[in-house]
């Protein structure tokens, strides 16, 4: 349920054959908060429905469901990376009309719901350094910084901030 008591809030998977509606969604995060992701929407708009399927070969795009409308997304890659992480989060983003009202929680239940079946035990993601409202999203998550900020490659002169949560398992 939303926190707010306004509704019902799934969390789903796509699959391949839902391209479309990762690749609607992941417009719809970069349009809103373009400054918050490597990504640019001009390359992603002009990506075919092959990039978009082989996108599926790599990672795991699990989505929140408001009411029926898509309100939050993340990608999920199983991986060996930085300070033990077994996988890589990427492109989080929530609705703005859904922030503040747990669908980032939700999500990342169901990561802890499935961390043992998946790997997804030791969770890493990279944060713009100063994307403060973000980093305070996913340190009340049980995200913590683990390192010195890294130079980004797809935004020279800005520097990301890698940061690892243990699942929750039940």
């Amino acid at each position: 349920m939303l926190t707010n008591g306004s509704g019902h809030l799934e969390v789903v998977e796509l699959s391949v054959d839902q391209w479309q509606r990762y690749r609607q969604i992941r417009l719809d995060s970069l349009i809103s908060d373009p400054d918050a992701f490597g990504a640019n929407v001009e390359k992603t708009e002009a990506e075919t429905k092959s990039d978009w399927e082989l996108r599926f070969e790599k990672v795991v795009p699990i989505v929140a469901v408001a009411n029926g409308i898509d309100s939050g997304i993340l990608t999920i890659e199983n991986l060996s990376g930085d300070f033990g992480a077994t996988c890589w989060i990427g492109g989080c983003w929530v609705n703005p009309k859904y922030r503040g009202q747990g669908v980032m929680r939700a999500i990342f239940d169901y990561l802890d719901e499935n961390a043992e079946l998946r790997d997804w035990k030791v969770q890493g993601l990279g944060v713009w350094q100063d994307n403060y409202s973000a980093i305070a999203v996913y340190e009340s998550l049980g995200f913590e910084n683990k390192g010195e900020p890294v130079p980004s490659t797809s935004k020279p002169g800005l520097f990301y901030q890698r940061m690892i949560r243990n699942a929750v398992t039940i």
